[in-house]
């Protein structure tokens, strides 16, 4: 058969096969071509002791990255695509809130000018105010976390900006008041939601990855002081982050 009538073939035969309802052979030349994954990112973790990790301050590798999430992601991206030549960037400061994060804004996300950038923040927050500290309302927290993504997306407009929601768990220190602790990072929470549609953000659904995971084991296995997470609390993170992040072409 020549190749003129091959290709007049297969093409009634695709035809035949459509009308049938028969599923149709597509060549490999006939398939549209993958869009070109995007390489040589900075891709940074913002936030406070929950992305810290207890990672190093210096060039020191084994540890640059943290123990928690941000490792996870990163290592596993690191892996999987060598040759997309990801930057990973870890910041995190255990302690921090916004207001905190805003003094280093310059040196520690800016400066870094990342293409994607993740923020956790808010259960400090919530403490500075359960401490009875002035200024931590949750007006306050949703003033001063936007005043950051916009001065954010000013300075960087083509940043992909992914917000995590802050979360808490019945277990623990949280306990004597967890009704207070329950409520006030909800309502942060919320603002993380809000935030997130304002600047078309990713959102990541952490508390309720978390409450979904209590069907699988209690509280302590996930989180165990109610606010930091478990081996296993940072990988559900991971999985949670990953998933959410799926449209930014990474994995």
């Amino acid at each position: 058969m020549c190749a003129a009538t091959r290709r007049s073939f297969l093409k009634s035969a695709a035809l035949l096969g459509a009308a049938a309802g028969l599923p149709t052979i597509i060549k490999a030349e006939d398939k549209p071509a993958d869009k070109k994954a995007p390489t040589d990112l900075n891709i940074l973790f913002q936030g406070d002791s929950i992305t810290d990790g207890n990672r190093t301050r210096d060039n020191d590798w084994n540890h640059v990255m943290g123990h928690g999430y941000a490792y996870l992601i990163s290592s596993r991206l690191w892996f999987d695509h060598p040759e997309r030549k990801f930057h990973f960037f870890n910041r995190g400061v255990s302690g921090n809130k916004v207001v905190d994060l805003a003094k280093r804004w310059q040196t520690d996300t800016l400066d870094i000018k990342p293409n994607v950038l993740s923020i956790l923040v808010g259960v400090n927050d919530v403490l500075a105010m359960l401490r009875g500290q002035e200024g931590f309302t949750a007006d306050n927290f949703e003033t001063d976390y936007r005043n950051l993504l916009k001065q954010t997306t000013e300075a960087l407009p083509n940043v992909k900006l992914v917000i995590g929601e802050p979360f808490v768990l019945h277990v623990a220190k949280v306990n004597k008041m967890w009704d207070q602790w329950r409520t006030e990072t909800g309502k942060r929470a919320e603002v993380a939601r809000q935030l997130a549609r304002e600047f078309n953000a990713i959102f990541v659904p952490y508390q309720q990855a978390f409450n979904d995971a209590l069907k699988k084991a209690p509280a302590d296995y996930w989180i165990w002081d109610g606010v930091h997470p478990m081996p296993a609390g940072h990988e559900l993170m991971a999985r949670e982050w990953l998933k959410a992040t799926k449209g930014l072409g990474l994995v």
